[in-house]
């Protein structure tokens, strides 16, 4: 019996010192259109409908083949909303992702993760001040195609304000919610 304890460890120990080494390191850019919703706590502006704004930037992936998982990251250039509530500024999303390949050429994944935005606009309209910096709750699905392309579908849940106003009478707020469309090439 110990014999045999002893032949499985060293099993299991081969096992996992040979999954890293298939696993893969990719790099790519990544692309997009950004759909914003402020929505207003207490504010004059009422809710905003949703506007079109975009995103750019390098990504990396790293995954494991033979077990679909991953983790994902981009620095991006985003811009969110439009007119005088316009947020400029650099994205990082980083995203835990899990990919079920039908085929060496095809493959489904679903992915979340935190997603960092650092606002680069100072802005202070009507009284109203904009977040330097924004946590929120990345969720998304997409398709890999062909070896290098994905495209993909994400919700970013905001953890925090991105627009406040401290008046003497009132206090007001708004968190923006986005819709993200992306398409992503790998190298």
């Amino acid at each position: 019996m110990k014999k045999f304890l002893s032949i499985l460890w060293v099993a299991v120990c081969c096992m996992t010192l040979a999954t890293p080494a298939q696993a893969q390191l990719k790099w790519g850019v990544k692309g997009g259109v950004n759909m914003s919703k402020i929505d207003w706590n207490g504010g004059p502006e009422g809710n905003k409908d949703n506007r079109a704004g975009f995103f750019i930037g390098p990504m990396a992936e790293f995954t494991i083949p033979v077990i679909g998982l991953g983790i994902d990251g981009a620095v991006m250039y985003s811009q969110r909303d439009k007119d005088d509530f316009k947020q400029q500024g650099m994205e990082i999303p980083v995203n835990l992702k899990y990919t079920l390949g039908l085929g060496s050429m095809f493959g489904i994944y679903v992915a979340a993760g935190p997603d960092f935005f650092f606002n680069f606009k100072d802005m202070d309209l009507q009284g109203f001040e904009a977040k330097k910096k924004q946590v929120g709750l990345n969720i998304g699905a997409g398709v890999k195609l062909v070896h290098h392309l994905q495209g993909g579908v994400n919700y970013q849940i905001p953890l925090g304000d991105s627009f406040t106003k401290k008046d003497v009478q009132r206090e007001a707020n708004s968190k923006t919610k986005t819709w993200q469309i992306s398409l992503a090439y790998m190298f």
